[in-house]
């Protein structure tokens, strides 16, 4: 009994385990001790120089959350145990009148989200341990230097007192002294500046700056499990679509200085080139700083190369850390380091964010140095950041002029208006497209970021928030520019060496490949893939059973889609190539017609263009199967709506105008998505069906005279109930015989429908007595299943996704629970007449990663997308095998 009860206690105090020292975790335990943590002990076990420390769970913040934002019973006392180990590991002690304890107090999820939670530096300062460093260290200055800095960050994170009150103070005190850089202040400068920032907390909290330094450690542990739901961690998880986290782990860790003087310094590398991927060594330092004056951009900071001429010893062993842990962690990782007076100090490592160029590049290149096998490396390319490879660049015909440079920190390129606040980018993103211009950026300017085409920063390195977050996002970005003067307030760009003022709204171009700035809108061109993507997207065709086709409506878009890899088209709406020129009004002379007589004389002049741009599709496309649907939007959006327009199609029918707008009145639908469209259009005017197959077939023919390997796929739109498709049916073979009869040519063609009416799910088994193939159109189906209208569900959705009704707008994630069911249902009943049916989706949900995964799931043969998302699709539909 006793044994049982000993065992009994022994669990219990495992299951209340809040707080693991470094040495007692490993990575593996990421869920727990959050990314970060769990790194930081492994690092510990490699023997990497890692300051010591100790994390508390993630499970602990959900604890903390659960029990009114309250701290679990216990954690006190195991942080309590867990510091006096750090104590004695170090030799140091809070307060101590000999070797102060100074820690740091960082934020950890088990997905890493930079900068998104908080952090702060120095804690353990006070007015007593100020004067024991200062005796210590024989550096009043720099003992001063950590007591602001500390000040700042807790009274700003832990206190709730504005940044920017703080950087006004500052800023005083450097007009006084007439300096530039905070480097350049006196240690009584920062005396003043402490006793100030005292002062401000007073005046702006009410309560006075915490001296115990054990206090000031509970409220900073408070602050960042409270920084788990601020509104910028909350977007970034949004934006992420990261899930299913319990919260952020809290790291607390012994500090090391970097702010010591020349021979201390901090400093962001990567094992590899985040935004290139190339094998080289990157990243950036600064002497005598701490690590937020790199990442906040606050200096500009020196390359990590200079490093090896200012100290070539601990240049070194950071080249053999970095090999090291990437070889163990097997990715390109991203670390902070730390020199305290020579001698070096990881503070952190963690897979490092790179552009989708870096990650394809990586990816490749680690399987062809046996780091990873091609699983992984598929695995490690998120399918929708290949959207990344396909962003535009500037056209090199374009006459260019640059105006400034900074650093090329992400790449592609970005034309759009300045504006210079995030909310402003909000506020004119709806109706324009916008380049966002600051000083610097913060994690505040997350969303005004996220609406941007680009964005231009005068201050910050490569690893600077701006160059993060951006290259995260797919963002064009140009960081560092330190040619131009942002003013804010005056909401002006000045360019000092050409004496040029850009105002908001004026037009401005970036080039985040090469850091390069232009006056104006300059004319962008597509990128060109190759190399280590063709590379990556052969290894996804290896592993995906799903075949990849594109919606594409003319061959041009054809032929781009066959660029990328598509495997036929898989939608061609064919009332696509009726807006043109002549076309539309040949289209609005039938819509028109008075009789039947003049219906079908108005659809012979349709019949040419119709027919030429089948013969063109069927050529790119030639061996690879091409789906046509037939006419499906209501006839009304053929007619013109302005009353110039009107008068001018009147002039030239020899009608009135009154006539006109009465055929369109007539025309007009309460409901018109669910009116007079699609296969409801060709049962009524079977003249029109006529026509297309007429046009489809008689191209199919000739191009198969010319040896053409032509696979057309006929689709009837919008069937609900299987007469319908039998009516079109009879329709589409009478006519395809007839013109094979003409040509003397024998033409291999399916008729299939698209399944978009929840009834036609229903009923599939019925269907599939007609339709040799289903094509699911997931965009109607979704609308008629959920009840949505795709034009006004923007005026309540967002307060669906935020009170997390619907996790994801279901026009652009497939609903998997709803209409999903609809899916798998009409699969299995269609393939259970017709064993051979050809299964497809043709909505805008072919592309979308998880829709594609699901797609793989249910059993459909294919998916098709935009031309332009079918890498995505490729690489989706490997992962979904792979997963």
């Amino acid at each position: 009994m006793f044994h049982r009860v000993k065992g009994m206690m022994k669990n219990n105090v495992k299951k209340n385990k809040m707080v693991y020292f470094f040495d007692e975790g490993k990575k593996e335990m990421r869920e727990l001790l959050g990314g970060k943590g769990a790194n930081l002990a492994e690092m510990t076990s490699l023997n990497v120089p890692v300051p010591s420390g100790f994390t508390i769970t993630t499970e602990t913040c959900d604890q903390y959350y659960v029990q009114g934002k309250k701290f679990p019973k216990g954690l006190k006392e195991q942080v309590d145990a867990n510091i006096k180990k750090l104590e004695s590991k170090i030799n140091a002690k809070f307060n101590d009148k000999t070797n102060p304890l100074l820690v740091s107090v960082r934020s950890g999820a088990a997905n890493s989200m930079p900068g998104m939670m908080d952090t702060i530096l120095n804690l353990g300062i006070n007015d007593q341990v100020v004067q024991t460093l200062i005796n210590k260290t024989q550096n009043k200055r720099f003992a001063y230097d950590t007591y602001r800095r500390f000040i700042q960050m807790f009274g700003n994170v832990v206190m709730g007192v504005e940044h920017h009150d703080f950087e006004q103070e500052i800023q005083k005190i450097k007009d006084k002294r007439k300096v530039h850089y905070d480097t350049e202040l006196t240690a009584d400068d920062l005396k003043e500046l402490v006793k100030n920032y005292k002062t401000l907390i007073l005046k702006v909290t009410k309560k006075s700056f915490p001296e115990d330094p054990r206090i000031q450690l509970d409220m900073s542990i408070e602050a960042v499990f409270g920084s788990w739901n601020n509104p910028r961690a909350i977007a970034y998880r949004r934006l992420n679509d990261i899930k299913g986290l319990k919260g952020t782990a809290v790291n607390i860790q012994a500090m090391v200085f970097g702010n010591m003087g020349e021979s201390s310094g901090t400093g962001v590398c990567f094992s590899r080139n985040p935004s290139t991927g190339e094998n080289k060594f990157y990243g950036e330092y600064l002497m005598n700083s701490q690590g937020e004056d790199v990442v906040a951009g606050i200096r500009t900071p020196k390359h990590i190369e200079g490093l090896e001429k200012q100290n070539p010893k601990v240049y070194k062993q950071l080249v053999a850390i970095k090999n090291k842990i990437e070889k163990h962690f097997k990715d390109m990782q991203d670390m902070e380091f730390t020199i305290q007076e020579g001698k070096l100090h990881v503070l952190q490592t963690r897979n490092g964010k790179r552009t989708a160029h870096g990650a394809v590049k990586i990816a490749v290149d680690m399987v062809n140095e046996k780091l990873i096998d091609k699983k992984t490396a598929l695995l490690r390319v998120a399918p929708e950041s290949l959207d990344q490879l396909l962003h535009k660049q500037i056209d090199p015909k374009a006459k260019t002029g640059v105006i400034a440079t900074g650093l090329p920190a992400s790449p592609g390129a970005a034309v759009g208006r300045i504006v210079f606040t995030a909310e402003r980018a909000e506020e004119v993103a709806k109706n324009e497209k916008v380049v966002l211009v600051r000083t610097e950026t913060s994690p505040e300017d997350l969303i005004g970021m996220s609406v941007s085409q680009g964005i231009l920063t005068a201050r910050g390195g490569m690893t600077s928030h701006a160059a993060v977050v951006a290259r995260g996002m797919g963002k064009c970005c140009v960081s560092g520019c330190q040619d131009i003067v942002v003013d804010e307030k005056a909401k002006t760009l000045t360019i000092k060496k050409k004496n040029l003022v850009l105002k908001e709204m004026d037009y401005i171009t970036l080039d985040g490949s090469l850091g390069q700035v232009f006056k104006g809108s300059l004319g962008l061109v597509e990128p060109n893939l190759s190399g280590d993507f063709s590379i990556l997207m052969e290894w996804a065709d290896e592993f995906r059973k799903l075949k990849i086709r594109a919606n594409a409506d003319i061959p041009r878009d054809a032929k781009v889609a066959r660029a990328f890899g598509a495997e036929g088209i898989g939608l061609c709406r064919t009332e696509h190539m009726f807006f043109d020129g002549d076309r539309i009004k040949a289209m609005r002379k039938m819509i028109l017609a008075n009789n039947e007589i003049e219906r079908r004389k108005a659809l012979a002049e349709l019949l040419p263009f119709q027919k030429s741009d089948f013969l063109g599709l069927f050529k790119e496309m030639n061996g690879l199967p091409v789906t046509i649907r037939l006419l499906d939007p209501p006839l009304h959006e053929f007619l013109p709506k302005g009353q110039k327009e009107i008068k001018e199609l009147a002039k030239e029918l020899k009608v009135t105008p009154e006539w006109i707008m009465q055929i369109s009145k007539n025309l007009h639908e309460v409901n018109p998505m669910l009116g007079h469209r699609g296969c409801r259009l060709g049962i009524t005017y079977p003249e029109i069906t006529e026509m297309q197959v007429q046009a489809i077939m008689e191209a199919a023919c000739e191009l198969t005279k010319q040896k053409v390997d032509v696979k057309p796929e006929i689709m009837v739109p919008l069937v609900g109930k299987v007469e319908e498709l039998i009516n079109q049916k009879e329709v589409i073979k009478r006519i395809a015989d007839q013109v094979m009869k003409k040509y003397n040519v024998k033409v291999d063609y399916l008729i299939g429908t698209m399944i978009e009416v929840p009834r036609a799910a229903l009923t599939a088994d019925e269907i599939a007595v007609e339709a040799e193939f289903f094509s699911f159109g997931t965009n109607d189906l979704t609308q008629m299943t959920l009840g949505f209208s795709r034009d006004d569900i923007g005026k309540f959705l967002p307060d669906y996704l935020k009170k997390n009704i619907y996790e994801k707008d279901p026009f652009a994630v497939l609903d998997q629970t709803g209409v999903g069911l609809l899916v798998r249902m009409a699969c299995e009943k269609g393939r259970k007449i017709r064993k051979d049916i050809k299964l497809g989706i043709c909505g805008e949900h072919g592309g979308e990663p998880k829709s594609v995964e699901f797609c793989h799931r249910a059993g459909l043969d294919y998916v098709s997308c935009s031309p332009y998302r079918v890498p995505i699709a490729r690489l989706a539909a490997a992962q979904a095998v792979l997963k």
